[in-house]
This record gives C-alpha cells, structure tokens and sequence, in this order.
C-alpha cells in the first residue's frame, strides 16, 4: 500500500480542502519567489543592472519554451487526478508510465531544436549588443539543463494530482536555499558573473528533481508502473495529450505573447529592461496567493470531474474568488504606498528613471489584480473540467493584444503601453471565460 500522502478532494469542506492544498504550494512559491528576488538583488548589487536587464532580456524565451513543458505535465496530472478521483489504480499506473515516456520525448526535442537557435532568437528579440553576449551565457546554460527542469515539474505533478502538494513545497524550500547560497557563492565570492547566477540555478533544480523522482518511487509502490505498463496504450496516450497540449498551447500561447512584448521593451533599451524585470520580480511575488490558489482549485476540480460530482465545483469556484479579490486589493495598496522603494532596494539603484518606469509596471499591474484571479481560476478549473479550446482562446487573445501593442502602441507611448498591456489582457480574458463558463453552467452560476 502506498505510505505517501494523498487526498481526497471529493469529500469534506470544499474550500477548506482547497486552502489546505493551496497552503504548501503558497509557501512553495513564496521561496520560490523570495529566491527570484535574491536572485536579482544579488545580480544588481555585484554585476550592475547590465546583468538584470540580461537575465530579464531571456525570461519571456526561457518562459516559452518551460511553460510549454511543464503546461504538458499539468495536463497530464489532471488526467491522472482524475483517474484518482474514480479510484482506478490499474490505469493510474499505465498513466504514469506514459507521462515518463512522454516527457523522456519532449525533452530530447526541446534540448535538440532550442540549443542550436539560440543566438538566432535572442537577435529576433531585439537584445541589445551591449548585454547581449551575457544574455546568451546564461540562457544557453539554463536551456542545457532543461531536462532536470522538466523531471522536477514531472514528479511535482504527479505528487499534486494525488493530493500530496506538502513533498514538492519540501522540495523546493531546499532547492531555493541551495540556490540561493551557490548565487552567494558563484557571484559574490568566486567572482563567476552571470555564468555564476546559471549554473547556480542549473545545480539546484537538479538536486529536487533527482529527489522528486526518488520519493515517488520509494513512498507510492502501489502506483509504480510494472514494465507492462509502458506498452504504448492509443485511446491513454491521446487523452494525456489531448489535455496536456491544451495546457501547453495555453502556456506557451501567453507566453509567445510575452516574448513579442519582451522584444519590444528590448528595443526601448537597458533601462527600460532593468525597470520591467524589477517590477516583475514584485508584482509576481504579490501575484503567488492567486497563482496557487487556481492550481489548488484546478486539483480539486479535476477529482470532483472525475468523481462526477460537478455540484462542488461551481460553489467553490464562486468562494476561490471572493478570497483572491480580497488579495488583490491588499497587494494593490502594498504596490502603492511602497513601491518604489522596493523596486530600489532590489535592483540597488538609485537611477530615478529605472525606479519611476518600474513603480509604473508594478503599480498598473496590481491595480488589475481582480480580473487576473478571475483568469487564472477559471482557466486552471476549466482546463480540469475538459475544456480543451477555450482556454487556449483566451491565451490566443493575450497573444493578439500583446502582438498588436508591441507594433503599434509602444513604438508610439513608449513603456506607458507596456505597463498597460498585461492588464488589458487580463480583462478581456476574464470576461470571455466568465461568458463561457456561464453560458455552459448558468443553471449553477449566478454571477
């Protein structure tokens, strides 16, 4: 029998079975990004913001390519959540087998297809020359090392879909502190530049990647694959990859979106990338409640689906929300009264234009904070609940804002555009999904 921990989201109190799963992720991703702003503290204050505004340069590319592979293995939990969900162990196992074998494929053609475009793609990103050869140093050694990325988010997975969301947060708290101390270490003491910052983070998502893999195997025997499992099962492959390309063309649709947006911030130069990438580094900090909070609701969707108990779903959804609202006006006011002075300490500087266009990001990004809960919970439950296409729409209209704002309004407004971008996105895409899911639920959702 499994000595694991799971559970079992069909029963008991649903947003207290939500909160309790979302607890562990939180705590998971506030390392994660208390780690993210060390890491760039750490970068301003040793290398300058040369070195910010070049990791920044690389983030919507590395973005792409990531949210695309761990989009896949999302997918592929909420198939295996809801197998859980029905109890149905023979299969939990051929599911599992198959999302080893699926994610050992993609790995190989991601590494193979990215390495060799790189240099290519950070031109067609607008880079600019004076951080370029930096930005191609540290992207090309996070990409080499894109299988232990992909292993992590594999086994983090699997872990979430049973239930289980306290291992992966054990995980990463370890894999941050190690980061965090080779970061130290690499740049501060050895003097290794932005060479340093890579292999830092390439060491430490190796380490709870090997361990993920490690536990699953030690702690839930019951549902290892036997080697009859691997024997390729048709109508099981196309259900896990019918899911998990929805999810990944979701992702890495918004996140295509972000890298037309990013070459367009990139063309307005260095002090513009630094103000982007700090202000990011914030506003997705105070974004973490309402990121963990859509997984959790996504995790306990796809058991109830699985389960058939549809009735728990819609009312959980209506509370998620009124908790992430509450969120949203507290990280707004934080933005506010505060901003500005996080955005100096962080980067180490005192330059005035870097501080002021980085308040304005983070500013016009928190005050838009209530239709983006809305986005991501009800993207995260619809994808549960098998909706393939439209949340693959309402990234497809992030790209289309984000394509027509770098073309046409920021050429123009310059970095006021920018700061505007994301928000109009957010709205728009929560109010296409609100009518969707209204359309199709309206008999259980009084909105």
């Amino acid at each position: 029998m499994a000595s694991g921990r799971t559970s079992d989201m069909t029963t008991g109190n649903s947003l207290e079975k939500i909160l309790m799963f979302a607890l562990p992720l939180f705590i998971g991703t506030m390392f994660q990004q208390a780690y993210n702003l060390v890491d760039t503290s750490i970068a301003g204050h040793n290398l300058g913001d040369s070195a910010v505004a070049a990791i920044g340069a690389t983030s919507a590319l590395y973005a792409v390519v990531i949210y695309f592979a761990s989009g896949l293995n999302s997918g592929y939990g909420i198939i295996i959540a809801r197998i859980y969900g029905k109890k149905d162990i023979p299969k939990l196992k051929r599911a599992f087998a198959t999302m080893l074998m699926l994610n050992v494929v993609i790995t190989v053609l991601l590494t193979a297809i990215i390495l060799p475009l790189l240099d290519k793609l950070l031109w067609l990103l607008d880079t600019p020359e004076e951080i370029f050869s930096q930005a191609y140093a540290y992207i090309f050694i996070i990409f080499a090392g894109m299988t232990a990325n992909i292993l992590y988010n594999m086994s983090a997975g699997f872990l979430r879909a049973l239930g289980n969301s306290r291992t992966p947060l054990y995980f990463l708290i370890f894999s941050c502190g190690i980061n965090a101390l080779l970061d130290w270490i690499f740049i501060a003491k050895l003097g290794m530049g932005i060479e340093g910052a890579a292999y830092a983070t390439l060491i430490a998502t190796i380490l709870p990647a090997a361990a993920g893999l490690w536990y699953i195997i030690r702690k839930y025997p019951d549902y290892m694959p036997e080697f009859s499992d691997f024997e390729p099962d048709g109508e099981l492959i196309r259900e896990m990859l019918s899911t998990g390309l929805s999810m990944a063309l979701m992702n890495s649709v918004f996140a295509l979106g972000s890298i037309i947006l990013q070459k367009a911030i990139n063309a307005l130069g260095t002090v513009f990338i630094a103000a982007h990438t700090a202000s990011r580094k914030i506003y997705e900090f105070l974004m973490m409640p309402l990121s963990t909070i859509s997984t959790a609701t996504a995790t306990f969707t796809s058991q109830n689906y699985g389960a058939g108990k549809t009735e728990r779903i819609t009312a959980a959804i209506k509370k998620v929300l009124v908790i992430a609202a509450a969120w949203s006006i507290l990280s707004a006011t934080l933005s506010l009264s505060a901003g500005k002075i996080m955005i100096g300490r962080i980067l180490g500087t005192a330059d005035s234009a870097v501080i002021s266009n980085g308040y304005l990001n983070l500013t016009m990004s928190t005050l838009f904070f209530i239709p983006l809960s809305i986005l991501l919970v009800m993207r995260m439950s619809m994808q549960a609940m098998g909706y393939k296409v439209t949340p693959v729409i309402s990234s497809a209209i992030e790209l289309a804002v984000k394509t027509a704002s770098s073309l046409w309004f920021v050429p123009v407004s310059g970095y006021k555009a920018v700061a505007l971008t994301e928000p109009v996105t957010w709205v728009l895409c929560a109010l296409f999904l609100l009518c969707i899911y209204r359309a199709t639920y309206k008999d259980k959702l009084m909105l």
